[in-house]
């Protein structure tokens, strides 16, 4: 755990997003618009393995979700989306000098047909304090 608590040190914080997209999905009828990513040092067991705490906040719909992170050295992944929230896998990141580039993943094991190429990208700095 130690060599992922160095990989996860260069994703800490909170990230506000500066640009992103708006994802809409026709089969739902949501829209999706993602304001904040926070990723906490707090160690979360998850089955077997050891993630960190974080929260992602979205504008549209106004909803805080808990989720769980683990840090590599290339990207962050996001995990813990409930399923009635929509099809979506997590986040996938990479800093990018001092920001955070990344997208919404989908998951294709619920179903949902997405055109070729949808994406929810964002990029997000940190936030000031």
């Amino acid at each position: 755990m130690h060599l992922a608590g160095r990989y996860a040190e260069r994703y800490l914080g909170h990230w506000v997003v500066a640009r992103g997209d708006t994802l809409t999905l026709p089969q739902l009828g949501d829209r999706f618009k993602l304001t904040d990513v926070v990723l906490d040092s707090t160690r979360v067991v998850v089955g077997r393995t050891c993630h960190f705490a974080g929260t992602l906040v979205f504008r549209v719909p106004r909803d805080t979700l808990p989720v769980t992170w683990i840090g590599y050295p290339e990207q962050v992944l996001v995990y813990g989306w409930p399923a009635e929230l929509g099809p979506f896998a997590g986040v996938s990141a990479t800093r990018v000098g001092d920001s955070l580039a990344g997208a919404i993943l989908y998951d294709a094991r619920l179903g949902l047909q997405v055109r070729p190429g949808a994406t929810a990208r964002f990029m997000a700095g940190r936030a000031r304090r």
